[in-house]
């Protein structure tokens, strides 16, 4: 909480939703849950109407079928209207690429918390550029490109992953470097890992709205 605070910046209004380019894979479109696995590999059991996926508290997580390595990722969510709670609380859940690195979801609008911790954060580790958050219950945007960690063949580290993240269209995390997986207080370092595993969307016993699900496979940087 001694961290300085992002500046705010006033996004625009929410867009209508935004088509998949024809190279993505689309991962939600707003029908089911078929690209995704509850708990166990079990099915996804979040609420889906009216075009997007509901989180059912305590449900579980939900991961995708595939795996990803290095891609660029458009997703849309929304958290409860109206809002309920401070700091952690409100609309709080997380998109983990690789199951590992977690850019934060949360109602970020006139709610303080930790700054590494608010949406737009590399959670626990950098915070955004500046807070780009809309009003609860609006429609907000990430659009990622993420660089997986390369590991030798003994498992050392040979490139940490990095990040940049547009929230609603505004640049956030610029090529951030990630210290390691993303948690919370401590620094856990890397641990050599597949090239690809699955994305994770996480329940934190918040009906948060996810919709327009995409992702681009990205090539191997050299």
């Amino acid at each position: 909480m001694a961290r300085p605070r992002p500046p705010v910046v006033d996004p625009g209004p929410a867009p209508a939703g935004a088509s998949a380019p024809s190279d993505a894979v689309v991962l939600f479109a707003g029908h089911d849950l078929s690209q995704w696995t509850g708990r166990d590999s079990s099915n996804a059991t979040w609420k889906v109407e009216h075009g997007y996926a509901e989180i059912v508290p305590r449900s579980g997580d939900i991961r995708s079928r595939r795996a990803f390595g290095d891609v660029q990722l458009h997703i849309e969510w929304a958290t409860p209207a109206p809002a309920h709670g401070t700091g952690q609380e409100p609309g709080n859940s997380g998109v983990y690429l690789m199951c590992t690195y977690e850019i934060q979801v949360l109602d970020s609008y006139k709610n303080d918390t930790y700054p590494d911790g608010q949406a737009g954060a590399t959670y626990g580790q950098v915070p955004p550029l500046v807070n780009a958050s809309r009003p609860p219950g609006q429609w907000q945007t990430y659009d990622i490109v993420f660089r997986r960690p390369r590991f030798s063949p003994d498992g050392a580290l040979t490139r940490p992953a990095r990040v940049t993240v547009f929230h609603n269209g505004v640049l956030v995390q610029d090529n951030t470097e990630l210290f390691g997986p993303t948690t919370h207080v401590v620094r856990t370092p890397y641990t050599a890992h597949a090239d690809k595993l699955p994305l994770l969307l996480q329940d934190h016993g918040e009906r948060v709205r996810y919709r327009n699900i995409w992702v681009r496979e990205l090539p191997e940087t050299p």
